[in-house]
């Protein structure tokens, strides 16, 4: 895969929707707010709301997520990785107050945290061949795995949806395939959650203490 043509185009994509749409959750490729949140519902449960916490949203977009912590009353320091400057500005204006939020599109500025979270990061493939894009998100959850001390989560368009709905641009993950390789190479406590009204899949993952 040529990832920086392929990470050019993606970036280009996101920003077109961001310019026709705002910071909304149409603007960062989301159906609906209601799509947005019930994706954060899944993802979040691989962390302990009730104590504080740091975090890294890896493809954090406008910064959506800040607003979801905050209606539950979490209390965190969060950091923001997206590859979309465009879309790190805009999350840097909305949370300019914030002295426990930070923003950037550098991934070396990544600290370990206790947990990563990624929601649809890995959706938009263009034209890159399945066999390409699943090794590029193995690769990514190595990092991932390296950030994050008490655990990670992430979704994924599941190969489950209905067929005359799937797109070619798109990516369709097969959920045992990714349970299974997060079993053998991440932790023994693994969730796979395949039951909320959306067609994809969010897998945590949680480390052992």
């Amino acid at each position: 895969m040529n990832t920086r043509h392929t990470i050019h185009e993606i970036r280009s994509y996101f920003e077109r929707a961001l310019e026709a749409h705002g910071a909304s959750p149409q603007g960062v490729d989301w159906n609906s707010q209601s799509a947005q949140d019930i994706r954060f519902d899944q993802l979040v449960k691989v962390i302990n709301l009730e104590q504080s916490f740091t975090i890294n949203d890896y493809g954090c977009g406008c910064g959506a997520l800040v607003d979801y912590l905050d209606r539950h009353g979490a209390t965190y320091t969060y950091t923001g990785y997206d590859i979309s400057e465009k879309m790190i500005a805009a999350a840097r204006q909305a949370y300019l107050q914030r002295a426990d939020c930070t923003f950037t599109c550098d991934e070396a500025q990544i600290s370990p945290a206790d947990y990563t979270l990624l929601s649809g990061v890995f959706n938009i493939r263009l034209d890159v061949p399945d066999a390409e894009w699943t090794q590029h998100i193995l690769d990514t959850l190595q990092r991932i795995h390296a950030l994050s001390r008490k655990g990670f989560s992430f979704n994924l368009l599941t190969s489950y949806s209905d067929p005359d709905r799937m797109r070619l641009n798109l990516y369709y993950a097969d959920p045992c395939f990714f349970f299974d390789y997060c079993k053998r190479n991440f932790s023994r406590n693994v969730a796979l959650l395949h039951d909320y009204v959306l067609y994809d899949f969010t897998i945590l993952v949680r480390k052992e203490a």
